[in-house]
């Protein structure tokens, strides 16, 4: 299904179940086939999945400066208009999560809680430079299965239980098959985009984590994550002592939100959202 934005775009979104809405906003290069496992892993629950502009099967912008995070946001609360939803939990995997924490600065009153895959108001530098040194970069693997040895070679000892299979699971997830050969499921230009705004002064995140008090909040981790470190959830937890919190092992960034510490978080959340 698809709905038009404001600025005429059309975006690309997933609507199934009934129960709690969850709004789930994927990572930065990815679409929602993040929530696959989710949507597997949790029942009673409306999941409402949005693919931002740019990525997947939703309209590319053709001014590649709309690929930030506060366009995103205004377009996951006009996905929510469309679907007259007034409420929702706001499920953020990576990049959803910092649009799920400027949502609580911007429209607090249209989110019932929030969960945080990975992400917090602090980016530890070596997870986004791993980030940056394949963002927008074409695939060169021809097959399939080519491109999940690769995602394993680069990304196996942060998740050093997948099986092949689940590797290709990934790989097809993240990249497409065209009559030109594999490519990226996401405009090239977001590279362009996010080394502009990386030329900026970065803004502190912290007054958006401070911006969700009030909100039931859950934190999920991968013990093995580049992106999230633990000094950073020691301080999200001395800040939002209520807040939920699960450390999932054998999973690095991002976990997939079906492991059992995950499951139980995020159903403990649903239910203080009631």
């Amino acid at each position: 299904m698809k709905f038009t934005t404001s600025d005429g775009l059309e975006l690309a979104y997933e609507d199934e179940g009934e129960g709690t809405v969850l709004l789930c906003l994927p990572g930065l290069t990815r679409n929602a086939r993040d929530f696959d496992d989710l949507a597997g892993a949790i029942n009673g629950v409306r999941i409402v999945r949005l693919t931002y502009r740019g990525r997947g099967e939703s309209d590319y912008d053709p001014n590649y400066a709309n690929y930030n995070v506060p366009q995103e946001a205004k377009d996951a609360l006009e996905l929510l208009d469309h679907l007259k939803i007034e409420k929702a939990v706001f499920v953020g995997t990576s990049r959803g999560g910092i649009i799920a924490m400027l949502t609580a600065a911007m429209a607090k009153d249209q989110m019932s809680g929030v969960v945080l895959n990975d992400i917090g108001p602090e980016i530890n530098a070596d997870g986004l430079g791993r980030i940056m040194d394949y963002l927008g970069v074409q695939p060169k693997a021809k097959t399939f299965e080519q491109a999940a040895a690769g995602l394993r070679a680069n990304m196996g000892a942060e998740f050093p239980k997948l099986t092949d299979a689940e590797w290709i699971v990934q790989a097809k997830r993240w990249m497409e098959m065209t009559p030109d050969g594999m490519r990226l499921s996401y405009d090239p230009k977001l590279r362009d985009a996010m080394l502009d705004q990386e030329s900026q002064p970065q803004p502190d995140l912290w007054p958006l984590f401070d911006a969700m008090e009030g909100l039931p909040l859950a934190l999920i981790r991968g013990a093995n994550s580049d992106l999230l470190d633990e000094k950073s959830v020691v301080e999200m937890q001395r800040r939002r002592p209520d807040m939920i919190y699960a450390n999932v092992p054998d999973r690095g960034h991002v976990p997939f939100l079906d492991e059992p510490e995950a499951v139980v978080a995020i159903e403990k959340l649903i239910g203080q959202v009631g």
